[in-house]
C-alpha cells in the first residue's frame, strides 16, 4: 500500500572462506569449462507465461513514461525477467507521483502515455516474449485539485445523496446533517469566510467550465447546489451536499472513510456490484485482450469483502495470476478461501531477513538501544501504544463511529441499554489495540473462522487485563460484536462486523508501521512493513518449514526484497543486520560518531537521544548519503513518530534542531572518515548478506519481483528516496560487463557489491526463465543441511533434483570462529555446475562425503548449482 504524506499542509569477501581447500577425502572441482554467453543477443522468444517467472516493479511518473519504458525492455529482458510489473496506470490526480490517487477509472493515465502508450509497451513486451502486470487500486480515489477532475465525485458534490455516484463512496450520509464533509480549508471556516478566502464565483468562465456557479477557495473548486446561487453567502455554505470544514476536524467528525488518515483519499464501495464493474471495466477488458497477464491488488484489507473481491476478480478474468498486498502476522496465514495467488512477499521479506539475524547478538543490540535512548525494551507494548494513539487522534473519526453503531444497536435492545457510549469506546479501542492482525476475516452472516476467535477471544482478554473490572463486560460484548455472535443479523450489526475489520486494518497499518516502526529502532531490519521485531530471528530450519509450507499452499505468490512502501532498502537492511552479530563493535563505532561531531568548533545542539540513534542507523546504514537525502527523510520519521512533532501539529524549532545535527554531522570530516572506516570494515559481511538474501528470494517457492535498481547496490531510505529515478544506463553498463567477464578473469567481478549483486540476480533470473519447471508450483524444494563445525552458518535449498542454492549466514561469526573448515554440504550425485563462476563439482554416489563450503565460496559468499548430470549408481 502506499501512504503518501498527509498533507495540512570494490570489496573482499568475508575471510571465513579456507585459503587452504578441502581436506584430501573431498571431491576436486572439476576443471572449468568454457561457457557460453547466457544471453543470445537476440534470442528466440519464448511463449508468454500464465505464471510469470520474476516480474520487475516500475514506479510510473511523467518522467518514467510508458514509452520511457519501452526504451528499457531489451536490458528487463537480458536481466531476465519475465514480466514488467507497472504501479497504478489508470489516471489519477494531477501531479502524481505514486498513482494511488485515481480520478478516473477508465482512462489510462494521458501523462504516462495513454492507452496507446501502454499498448505500445505491452507491444514491444511480447515481441520479447515478456509480458506486464498492473498495480490496481479498489479502494479508494482521489479528492483531487480542483474537484471538478474527479468526475464521480463532483456528481456526489452537486447533488448530494440523489447524485447516479452517491453509491460509490463510503460516505457517513447520516453525519454533518445530511452533508458530505470535506475537511480542506487551511484554517476555521470563520476566519475563511472573513477575509473572503471562500467566494462564489458567478463568471461566465466558471459557468461554462463547471455548468454553474461555483465556490472557489484558492485551487479548490466546488460546485453550487442548484437553487442556492442567489442565497447570502453564509446560508449558501451551509445549503450545500456537503460540509466544507478546517483540515483538522476530519480526525474528529465522521464523514467519508478514507485511505488510513489521508483526506484527500475517499474510500469506494466495490461490495456494490454496480460501483464494482464500473470501476474495473477497464481494467479487465486489459486483462481480456492480453494487454495485462496479472494484477497486484493494493491494500484487500481496506475493502469491506476481500473475498467476495477476489472472487470477482478470479471470475471475471478466468483466473490470470494475482497477488494481494497483504501483511501478514508471523503466525498468520492467508485465508485458504482468497482466490489469488499469496501475497505480494512481504512474509518472505520477513523470513529472509530473520535467517540473517543473530538472536543473541539482537538481545544486545535491543539492550544497548535501551540503555543509549531510554527507550521501551519490549516493543509489542510500543506498538500496543502506536495502536491506541492514532485511535485517539489521526483516526479517532473512524473509532468513533464505531462505537455510534454499537450505541444504536444497544439503544434499541432493552437488555443492552446500560452499556455506555464511553465504555464502548473505551472497550473498541482497547480490543482494536490489542489485536495484532490487519484483520479477523469475519464474514457477517458466517461462522467465525476458529483462527479468527481464537485472535479476538485473545486480544479481548489483552484488553480485559488494561480495562477495569466494570468494563470487561461491555468488552465481551464488543469481542462478540466483532465475530458476529450477538443477537439476529441486521444492518447495523453487519456494518459494526464490516467496519471493525477495515478500521483494524488502518489502526494496524499507521500504528504500526507508521508511529511504532519509527519510534522503536532497535532492530531496524525488523522494523520494516511486514517485519515483526518480537520475533526478528530464525534458524535455518524453522526457515525451511516456512518454504515448505509457503510451496505447499501458495506456491505462485510473490516474494520481494524491497518495495515502494519499504522503510529501508533491502541491501540497507543488510548492512544494518550485521549490526546483530557485532553489537559491541556497533557501541564504539556509535561513540566515535557522537565524539567526532561534538568535536567540531561549534557543536550543534544535539537532539533527544533516540532521535541521534535513529539519525545514526540512517547514516550508517545508507552510506554514502548526502543531506539532500538525509534531511527530509529525518523529518518524515520524526512526524512519523509523532512524539515531539507530527504532521498535524508540527514543532519545526525541534526539527530544525535535529536538522542542524545532522547536517554538522555530514560537514564533518571526521564523522565522514569514522563512519567510511566502519562501512569499510564490515563491508565484507554486507555483501555476503546481500547476495545470500537476494539468492535466496530469488530461487525460493514463489515468484521473484525486483523493485527497480535492487538489482545492483540499493541504498535507499523510505519514499520518496527510494522513488529516485534508476540509473538504467549504468545498470545496463554492470550487467554488460557482468556478462563480458563471465569467460574472463572474474576475480574483480567477484570482489564488488554492485557486480556481484547484478550477477547473482541475472544468473538466478535467467536460469529461472530458462527452466521454469525447476522452479514452478509443480517443483519441490527441499532443504540441505551442511554437516561440519560451521553448519549453522550455511543456508540452502534444493528445487527439484538439478539446482541447489548455497548461501551464507552470520558471516561476521563464522569469520570469528575460523571460516568453514571442514563444513561440506551433501549433494545429490552428479556434475554441479556453478552458474555464478562456471565451475563444476563431481559428487560421487559412492563417497557420501559433500562438497566443501570453503570450495563452493572461493569467490563469493553465494553459489548457484545446477546439475549436469547424474553419477552412475
Amino acid at each position: 500500500m502506499s501512504s503518501p504524506e498527509p498533507s495540512p499542509g570494490r570489496s573482499r569477501k568475508p575471510s571465513s572462506a579456507s585459503s587452504k581447500g578441502p581436506a584430501e577425502s573431498a571431491p576436486k572441482p572439476a576443471p572449468r569449462a568454457p561457457q557460453p554467453s547466457p544471453e543470445p543477443s537476440e534470442p528466440p522468444a519464448p511463449p508468454r507465461a500464465i505464471v510469470p517467472s520474476a516480474t520487475y516493479r516500475i514506479q510510473l511518473t511523467e518522467a518514467m513514461t510508458f514509452d520511457d519504458v519501452c526504451t528499457q525492455v531489451d536490458y528487463l529482458h537480458r536481466l531476465g525477467v519475465s514480466h514488467v510489473y507497472l504501479s497504478p496506470i489508470l489516471q489519477a490526480a494531477e501531479g502524481s507521483t505514486h498513482g494511488y490517487d485515481v480520478i478516473d477509472h477508465n482512462q489510462i493515465a494521458a501523462g504516462l502515455g495513454g492507452e496507446e502508450g501502454l499498448r505500445r509497451l505491452v507491444e514491444r513486451l511480447h515481441a520479447r516474449g515478456m509480458g506486464a502486470i498492473a498495480d490496481v487500486v479498489p479502494n479508494h480515489m482521489a479528492v483531487p485539485v480542483p474537484e471538478k477532475r474527479n468526475r464521480a465525485l463532483w456528481s456526489v458534490l452537486r447533488e448530494g445523496p440523489e447524485s447516479p455516484y452517491a453509491s460509490w463512496f463510503d460516505v457517513d450520509w447520516s453525519a454533518q446533517d445530511g452533508a458530505l464533509l470535506l475537511p480542506v480549508l487551511g484554517r476555521r471556516i470563520a476566519e475563511c469566510l472573513r477575509t473572503e478566502e471562500l467566494a462564489v464565483d458567478e463568471s461566465d468562465e466558471a459557468v461554462a467550465e463547471f455548468g454553474g456557479p461555483v465556490l472557489r477557495y484558492f485551487s479548490h473548486v466546488f460546485p453550487v447546489r442548484p437553487g442556492t446561487e442567489h442565497l447570502p453567502l453564509h446560508t449558501l455554505v451551509r445549503a450545500q451536499h456537503y460540509r466544507l470544514a478546517y483540515w483538522r476536524v476530519a480526525t474528529e467528525e465522521p464523514g467519508y472513510r478514507r485511505f488510513f488518515d489521508i483526506s484527500s483519499l475517499i474510500a469506494i464501495r466495490v461490495e456494490d456490484s454496480g460501483v464494482l464493474h464500473a470501476t474495473h471495466r477497464l481494467l479487465l477488458d486489459l486483462v481480456r485482450d492480453g494487454t495485462l497477464d496479472g494484477l497486484r491488488i493494493d491494500h484487500p484489507d481496506g475493502l469491506a469483502d476481500p473475498r467476495g473481491y477476489l472472487r470477482f476478480l478470479r471470475k471475471s478474468t478466468e483466473g490470470v495470476w494475482t497477488v494481494v498486498e497483504k501483511i501478514l502476522a508471523a503466525d498468520e496465514q492467508l485465508p485458504a478461501d482468497w482466490e489469488c495467488a499469496g501475497t505480494t512477499g512481504y512474509d518472505a521479506q520477513r523470513a529472509i531477513g530473520a535467517l540473517l539475524t543473530d538472536p543473541v547478538g539482537a538481545e544486545r543490540l535491543v539492550a544497548l538501544y535501551v540503555g543509549l535512548t531510554g527507550s521501551a525494551q519490549e516493543f509489542a507494548p510500543m506498538a500496543r501504544a502506536g495502536r491506541l494513539f492514532v485511535l485517539d487522534t489521526v483516526l479517532r473519526a473512524e473509532a468513533d463511529r464505531l462505537v455510534e453503531v454499537l450505541v444504536a444497536i444497544c439503544r434499541a435492545e432493552l437488555d443492552l441499554r446500560d452499556h455506555t457510549q464511553l465504555g464502548l469506546h473505551e472497550a473498541v479501542c482497547a480490543l482494536i489495540a490489542n489485536l495484532r492482525v490487519y484483520r479477523a476475516y469475519t464474514v457477517p452472516g458466517e461462522p467465525a473462522p476458529a483462527d479468527s476467535v481464537i485472535r479476538v477471544e485473545s486480544a479481548a482478554k489483552a484488553a480485559a487485563a488494561v480495562l477495569p473490572a466494570e468494563r470487561h463486560e461491555t468488552l465481551w460484548l464488543v469481542r462478540d460484536f466483532a465475530l458476529g455472535r450477538v443477537g439476529p443479523r441486521d444492518q447495523l450489526r453487519d456494518e459494526f462486523q464490516v467496519r471493525f475489520q477495515q478500521t483494524c486494518a488502518a489502526v494496524m497499518a499507521k500504528g504500526v508501521e507508521d508511529t511504532a516502526f519509527y519510534r522503536w529502532t532497535a532492530l531496524p531490519g525488523a522494523s520494516d512493513v511486514g517485519g515483526e521485531p518480537t520475533e526478528p530471528a530464525m534458524a535455518p530450519a524453522r526457515f525451511h518449514g516456512f518454504c515448505a509450507l509457503r510451496q505447499a499452499e501458495w506456491p505462485t505468490a510473490m516474494t520481494a526484497l524491497s518495495t515502494h512502501d519499504s522503510k529501508r532498502s533491502e541491501d540497507v537492511r543488510a548492512r544494518l543486520t550485521v549490526l546483530t552479530e557485532m553489537p559491541e563493535d556497533w557501541a564504539v563505532a556509535l561513540a566515535g560518531f557522537q565524539t567526532a561531531v561534538r568535536a567540531t568548533a561549534a557543536p550543534p545542539d544535539a537532539p533527544e537521544p533516540a532521535d541521534e540513534y535513529l539519525l545514526w542507523q540512517s547514516v550508517f546504514g545508507a552510506w554514502p548519503i548526502d543531506g539532500e537525502r538525509l534531511l527530509p527523510y529525518l523529518r518524515k520519521a520524526l512526524r512519523e513518530a509523532k512524539i515531539r512533532t507530527s504532521w498535524g501539529a508540527p514543532d519545526e524549532t525541534y526539527e530544525a534542531r535535529v536538522l542542524d545535527f545532522a547536517a554538522a554531522a555530514l560537514a564533518s570530516e571526521k564523522v565522514r572518515e569514522e563512519v567510511d572506516a566502519f562501512v569499510r570494515r564490515i563491508e565484507p559481511c554486507t555483501t555476503s548478506n546481500i547476495l545470500t538474501q537476494k539468492l535466496v528470494q530469488l530461487t525460493m517457492a514463489g515468484v521473484p519481483d525486483l523493485y527497480q535498481g535492487s538489482e545492483t547496490e540499493f541504498w535507499a531510505l523510505t519514499d520518496p528516496d527510494n522513488r529516485r529515478p534508476v540509473d538504467f544506463r549504468r545498470l545496463r553498463e554492470l550487467l554488460e560487463k557482468a556478462d563480458a567477464d563471465v569467460e574472463g578473469d572474474t576475480a574483480a567481478l567477484y570482489g564488488g557489491g554492485a557486480a556481484a549483486k547484478i550477477l547473482v540476480t541475472s544468473r538466478a533470473l535467467r536460469l529461472r526463465r530458462e527452466r521454469p519447471e525447476w522452479f514452478g508450483p509443480e517443483a519441490s524444494q527441499t532443504p540441505l543441511f551442511a554437516i561440519g563445525p560451521a553448519a549453522g552458518h550455511a543456508v540452502a535449498l534444493l528445487r527439484g533434483e538439478n539446482v541447489a542454492t548455497v548461501g551464507t549466514r552470520l558471516p561476521a561469526g563464522l569469520e570469528r570462529a575460523g571460516g568453514w573448515r571442514d563444513t561440506a554440504l551433501p549433494l545429490p550425485p552428479g556434475t554441479w555446475r556453478c552458474r555464478l563462476s562456471g565451475r563444476a563439482f563431481r559428487v560421487d554416489a559412492q563417497s557420501g562425503v559433500g562438497l566443501p563450503l570453503a570450495w563452493l565460496t572461493e569467490h563469493l559468499p553465494v553459489a548457484l548449482l545446477v546439475r549436469e548430470e547424474q553419477a552412475e549408481e
